[in-house]
């Protein structure tokens, strides 16, 4: 009868340990990576891929050590605010193709450090506060998007860091200065225009409409005085000349004693 070799202790619990580590590295990526997205680890650098999958929202489970989350081209129209406060590395973001129609203060808190790129073109954005982007450190991408030129948004885009291959690209949809729509807005800001100036010139206007209106209740209230007080001094003369004259008293000259 021959003998049953068993295998070696020493091989047996590299082959478990082998195998474990295999399914502790699958399950790590079966747990963090959002579906529908691709998360290659590339160099230790995690990149989230979710490009064209139709999402609606942000996903809510994107691995914390993501360094570059690509989410262009989908259907998201809300981003929550603190949506990626979570990701301390990411060093690139980016949301063009999408319809976003607006972002707020702390849309991208937590992103101020790291953050390299943003990228927002082609989305349906209208407005941005001055506080939405401006700690930002990184070159943003705002092209291609329906902007309503006011002041707000010269004095926010002032504090941005705009990405010199597409700033040319930013054009007015709408404005309160019509000969800005649909031209570069940059390029006419750098040229010395201003948006800010209109609501200047509104209150000037108000300013001196005001005055004009309280100049001219004092010139009629003085017409009103002065013919008014007319009118009684022609009466009391009129009332003067129609009394009767008292006639002029005659004293007696008498003989002297």
């Amino acid at each position: 009868m021959g003998t049953v070799r068993l295998p070696c202790p020493s091989l047996l619990l590299v082959s478990t340990r082998g195998s474990c580590l295999f399914l502790l590295f699958c399950l790590r990526l079966g747990a963090t990576c959002p579906q529908p997205c691709r998360c290659p680890d590339h160099a230790g650098a995690v990149a989230v891929y979710c490009s064209l999958q139709g999402l609606q929202e942000v996903p809510q489970d994107i691995p914390a050590d993501t360094v570059l989350l690509k989410l262009d081209a989908n259907k998201i129209s809300h981003l929550p605010d603190g949506a990626f406060q979570h990701l301390h590395r990411l060093r690139e973001l980016d949301l063009s193709h999408n319809a976003i129609e607006a972002i707020g203060p702390a849309t991208f808190a937590g992103l101020a450090g790291g953050l390299r790129l943003l990228d927002l073109s082609y989305n349906r954005i209208q407005r941005i506060p001055k506080d939405a982007l401006g700690k930002l450190s990184a070159k943003i991408r705002l092209s291609h998007n329906p902007l309503h030129c006011e002041c707000a948004l010269q004095e926010a885009l002032w504090e941005l860091k705009l990405d010199p291959d597409s700033v040319d690209e930013i054009a007015c949809h709408t404005s309160v200065q019509e000969e800005f729509v649909g031209k570069p807005l940059v390029q006419a800001l750098d040229a010395g225009a201003s948006l800010c100036s209109v609501p200047h010139r509104t209150t000037d206007v108000a300013m001196l409409v005001t005055m004009f209106g309280w100049f001219a209740m004092v010139i009629a209230y003085i017409v009103y005085y002065v013919r008014h007080n007319q009118e009684d001094a022609r009466r009391h003369l009129e009332y003067l000349k129609s009394l009767p004259s008292a006639p002029a008293s005659k004293d007696p000259i008498g003989p002297g004693p």
